[in-house]
């Protein structure tokens, strides 16, 4: 899928980890699985603030929120996707949020003027790592699916 960039000194603090180096790939697995994730098959490899990430996951969509939640956590810089999709969906756009934005200007954005209410699509494409429509933060790389 290829190479995703993120800002290290922001995202989840996860145990091990720091602004100079990632999480060790096990604490990294632990941080996928908790969102509800299969990380069963997934080979995480760490190397200071680059982790890349192989195996098979069932679409594209599960694929772009294992990137997410491996990469918005303190210490990750990149990472690096090697993974293999069972099924091809249509792939989202990968946002970072600046200061001041929220999910209806987000939207507003990607999918037009007076389309702001379509924040929940972004909000339901981007659980469990969101958990409140409002807990978003400058930094934070979000899927931004298409429009049906």
């Amino acid at each position: 899928m290829g190479l995703f960039k993120f800002i290290k000194s922001v995202g989840e603090k996860v145990f091990g980890a720091s602004e100079a180096q990632a999480a060790p790939a096990d604490t990294l697995a632990k941080e996928v699985s908790k969102h509800g994730l299969n990380v069963n098959g997934l080979d995480i490899q760490v190397s200071g603030n680059k982790v890349t990430v192989g195996g098979a996951t069932t679409n594209t969509e599960e694929a772009e929120k294992i990137i997410l939640a491996l990469g918005n956590t303190l210490g990750v810089a990149e990472v690096e996707s090697k993974l293999i999709v069972s099924e091809e969906v249509p792939a989202a756009v990968m946002y970072e949020v600046k200061k001041g934005d929220t999910l209806w200007k987000i939207a507003e954005t990607h999918y037009g003027k007076g389309k702001g209410a379509k924040y929940d699509m972004i909000f339901d494409a981007n659980k469990p790592m969101l958990t409140h429509p409002d807990k978003i933060y400058p930094g934070q790389i979000l899927r931004i699916p298409p429009l049906a």
